[in-house]
Order: structure tokens, then sequence, then C-alpha cells
């Protein structure tokens, strides 16, 4: 007797929306960009699965857990884009997690 396969996982980065999947795409970009506003890889991140919960403290640290992988990041202010070094730290992040555009 022939067992019907388990439906398979759908794919976070195939159901992301444009904006976020354009989020993704712009964090593995060369040379490395250093606009992306934070909220938008915050969104990105929530939308993969990722959760993320403030650091110690009353600072702007955030704790990332993404797919079984932590990083801790610093929220900019008062500008609210990533610098390079940050995006960089991100894209790491994410290939880490299994997570490429």
């Amino acid at each position: 007797m022939a067992t019907i396969p388990d439906d398979p996982e759908p794919d976070p980065v195939a159901s992301l929306n444009g904006k976020r999947r354009a989020t993704l795409e712009a964090s593995f970009e060369r040379p490395t960009r250093p606009d992306i506003p934070w909220r938008d890889i915050e969104s990105l991140l929530e939308a993969l699965g990722g959760v993320i919960s403030p650091g110690s403290g009353s600072g702007s640290r955030r704790r990332v857990a993404l797919n079984g992988v932590r990083a801790v990041f610093h929220e900019p202010h008062p500008e609210r884009v990533t610098d390079k070094g940050a995006v960089g730290s991100v894209r790491d992040l994410l290939k880490q997690a299994g997570f490429v555009p």
C-alpha cells in the first residue's frame, strides 16, 4: 500500500511579499548597501519566522533568533537606516539560517 507523502513545508522566502523580498535582495547586494531602513529588516526577519526581542537593559540592542541562529544587533538611531556593517551582519545571519534570495 502506498503512503501519501506529507505536504512539504511552505518556503518562507517564496511567500514573502514584494517589499520584504526587495529587502532580502538588498541585504545581499554587492557592494553592501548603507541605506536599508531598520524597520524593513525587522519586518523581513519576522516574516521569515524570526523572533526579535530587546537586549539587556533599556538600550537599542535587539536580540534576534532565526531558524536556530541567534544574533544581537544595534537598532540605529537617530537615523533609521542600517549601516554597511550591520547589513553585512544581517546577511551573515540570513545565510546561516538558510535564507538566501
